[in-house]
């Protein structure tokens, strides 16, 4: 039975969620955009999720449009904001994930939008002084995108704090939440937020259904020409399963959301506490009170460290090194290299959710200790001396 602690790049479909996709695959397959009863039907399914998913992030009902997932919810705020609304300046940080910086790179390329990149400290953090002063240092209309949580360290920004700063000094704040809706309550009306993304398969829903918040105060254009879907927002047939699944997946989340809190974070701190028993010259990635799904762990550099994710994985226990979007990369976290870590320590990324057990965190360590006996750490010691 293989282990699974890569939830931060995608989780297992609850089967609750299964469930209620197949109901729908098999009953309510009309087309929403078709006025007889099965698109009637459609319709409505789509219109209970969007009112569900608006209920639980407090949003209004037109302010949720559904996309196919955080990469396209993160580049139409972008794309549209530099678009529609005139923003002519970005700020950013240099850790967040690939598909707002790629994202961003292009708008500085194609559409000669200017870009501040604001440096982060050795937890991932921005000094929020720094934001200030960016923010002060020119009129053009500008848009500011920090994450909510990272997706490789777990290092949490106050979002709440950084939209009244932004608004504070007339600028567009956009954060990408796909790590955190779900996971943390999101309340849209709590938040000086302009744009907010999510993605079902975060959650323990389908992959390929994700949604972008769009404040009613910001009037953008279609992202995708073609129809009137997603009122008038994004042309093509909707993915109806795919809506009802992250939904449902949703609901269950948030009504669950203290319990599965509570008890991933034990979970996290359990694995924590049992590899610094095991060997203290290891190190956490990321601050301590970051998101609680996420271990980031370097381990110090050795012979046998090298090809740990492949070993684990041999091992029938599933981890990552950092984004799953960087897959096939041989150039090393860009978020790993921005904190200083040096990169010859081995980073690795356990992340959790409530599928998960301590018996399962004590087979991986009784697998980490065959791979990387006590010797393997020796020189370290030694060097210590």
């Amino acid at each position: 039975m293989r282990i699974y602690f890569d939830n931060a790049a995608t989780t297992p479909m609850s089967p609750e969620v299964i469930e209620v996709m197949t109901h729908c695959m098999q009953q309510e397959f009309g087309n929403p955009s078709s006025t007889h009863s099965e698109g009637r039907k459609a319709r409505a399914l789509i219109e209970l999720s969007r009112k569900s998913i608006a209920k639980y992030l407090h949003a209004s009902i037109g302010e949720i449009f559904f996309t196919s997932g955080g990469t396209e919810s993160n580049n139409m705020a972008i794309k549209c904001a530099v678009r529609d609304l005139g923003v002519q300046r970005i700020i950013t940080t240099n850790i967040e994930h690939h598909c707002v910086l790629h994202t961003v790179e292009s708008m500085e390329k194609y559409m000669n939008v200017d870009v501040v990149y604001l440096e982060v400290d050795h937890e991932g953090r921005i000094d929020i002084s720094d934001l200030e002063t960016a923010l002060q240092a020119s009129n053009v209309k500008t848009l500011v995108s920090i994450m909510h949580a990272n997706n490789e360290i777990g290092t949490l920004n106050d979002i709440a704090r950084i939209g009244t700063i932004c608004h504070a000094n007339g600028a567009l704040f956009h954060s990408d939440t796909v790590q955190t809706v779900g996971h943390y309550p999101v309340h849209a009306d709590e938040l000086n937020i302009d744009f907010f993304s999510g993605a079902g398969h975060k959650f323990h829903g389908p992959k390929g259904i994700g949604l972008l918040y769009i404040n009613s105060r910001n009037a953008i254009k279609p992202f995708i020409d073609g129809g009137a879907q997603e009122r008038n927002m994004r042309g093509g047939t909707e993915n109806i399963y795919g809506i009802v699944g992250m939904a449902r997946a949703l609901e269950d989340a948030y009504e669950h959301l203290d319990e599965r809190m509570g008890y991933i974070s034990d979970l996290r701190s359990y694995l924590k506490e049992s590899l610094l028993e095991w060997q203290p010259e290891i190190c956490m990635n990321g601050a301590e009170n970051g998101l609680y799904t996420v271990l980031n762990v370097a381990f110090p550099p050795n012979s046998k460290s090298e090809m740990l994710l492949t070993v684990l994985d041999i091992h029938g226990i599933s981890v990552s090194g950092g984004s799953a979007c960087s897959s096939g990369s041989d150039k090393g976290s860009h978020v790993i290299g921005a904190i200083g870590r040096d990169p010859s320590w081995k980073s690795v990324r356990f992340s959790f959710s409530h599928f998960n057990t301590k018996a399962e965190i004590d087979q991986v360590m009784e697998k980490l200790k065959t791979i990387l006996p006590i010797t393997a750490f020796t020189h370290l010691q030694l060097e210590k001396h």
